[in-house]
């Protein structure tokens, strides 16, 4: 197969590599900048005056280049309505998990086309967004049947599938928690990891407790699965730990956190996924994201794009809430929701732009990465790119 030629990305105002070798600050920012793209991957990436030729040549007109999006937590594939839930939030009503069963009777009733056509309608939200990499989760199916094929739609989308069989327990076994985590830890397993990358279990009072989660995520990791975690989000409690424990990749929402629960991260290396649209969706207190970076814990965000508590497939809108709500800085929340993204999937080949990543990064309609939040809810993404193509 011939290569594909050498495209020159020109005329950046600024450029956010995420690579300190490249430019200074945490972002590695390059002024008046260009990069190159070769057979998907970056090729270089420098001053514009410094550029090498290349086969072709496009402007983008003195806009910031930033990396694509890297969303790590995601729940895209579901039917069903769910607005009624949050209208009763807005009007006072606290938020609890029991609605995940709601969406969760609709998705059963879906046929496989309309869960695809669902999430393609998702994706192509995102992707306009400036996402260009984004998990999926399983987990409104409940039954081994239902579970399997979500994860079957979704790994038509990403690889990045999740298997979270243990997001509450099935109508069918209430009562019965222990149960179903059996069922969710044997058969429910063996139909659903030949289509997933990781394991997920929701960590919470009204959900999963301690050993019922460990024993999940443990059956999940016996079969090659990585682990994320669900943890702290309605209140404190054993998630954080747990996932810090079990050597998981993540351990996300981290919105009720103890000394203990921080310096667990710290010391672990599991990074700490930020989900501020749920607090946004649910009026709950948002995490303290400086409480965590100053503590040495590396953070992601992401968009928890799901049906109730959290509606949102914009990462721009997520990294204006981190700013204004969570205490990070313009550059800390932009890195979190691309060099942190990646992070959380263990990935080293996107969320930066420097020789031998993907060639995956969004053009803003502004020339510098902070009128993300500057200008919070304006449609910035002029384009969004993967692997050197424009989408």
């Amino acid at each position: 197969m011939a290569a594909v030629p050498a495209l020159l990305v020109d005329d950046i105002s600024l450029l956010v590599t995420n690579a300190p070798e490249l430019g200074p600050g945490l972002l590695g920012e390059v002024e008046r900048a260009a990069l190159v793209a070769e057979d998907g991957r970056i090729a270089w990436a420098g001053r514009s005056a410094d550029a090498p030729s290349a086969d072709e040549r496009v402007s983008v007109g003195g806009r910031c280049v930033v990396p694509g999006f890297v969303d790590s937590h995601a729940h895209l594939v579901f039917v069903g309505d769910r607005s009624g839930e949050f209208a009763a939030r807005m009007a006072g009503e606290r938020y609890a998990a029991g609605g995940i069963r709601t969406t969760v009777a609709a998705t059963r009733a879906a046929s496989d086309d309309e869960l695809r056509a669902n999430v393609a309608q998702l994706v192509r939200e995102l992707q306009r967004q400036g996402t260009t990499t984004f998990e999926v989760k399983s987990g409104y199916g409940l039954t081994v049947e239902d579970e399997r094929r979500s994860l079957a739609v979704a790994r038509g989308f990403t690889d990045e599938t999740t298997f979270l069989g243990a997001h509450v327990v099935a109508p069918e076994f209430e009562g019965d928690a222990d149960g179903y985590v059996a069922l969710v830890a044997g058969a429910m397993l063996d139909a659903c990891v030949d289509h997933a990358r990781w394991i997920d279990v929701f960590c919470e009072r009204g959900a999963f407790d301690e050993e019922q989660s460990r024993a999940v995520l443990a059956a999940g990791q016996a079969r090659g699965l990585g682990a994320r975690v669900h943890a702290n989000q309605l209140g404190p409690g054993p998630g954080v730990r747990l996932a810090c424990e079990l050597g998981a990749a993540s351990a996300d929402h981290c919105t009720h956190l103890d000394e203990a629960d921080i310096a667990a991260l710290a010391d672990s290396g599991t990074i700490a996924t930020l989900l501020p649209g749920a607090e946004f969706s649910t009026r709950s207190p948002y995490p303290d994201a400086r409480r965590l970076l100053d503590a040495g814990v590396t953070v992601a965000l992401a968009t928890d794009c799901n049906p109730g508590s959290s509606f949102t497939t914009s990462m721009p809108f997520c990294i204006a809430l981190a700013v204004r709500e969570m205490r990070m800085t313009p550059a800390e929340a932009l890195w979190a929701a691309t060099a942190g993204g990646a992070r959380a999937l263990r990935r080293d080949d996107v969320g930066r732009l420097s020789v031998g990543a993907r060639a995956d990064f969004a053009v803003l309609d502004a020339p510098s990465y902070v009128h993300l939040a500057y200008r919070p809810g304006v449609p910035l993404v002029a384009e969004t790119w993967k692997e050197g193509k424009r989408l």
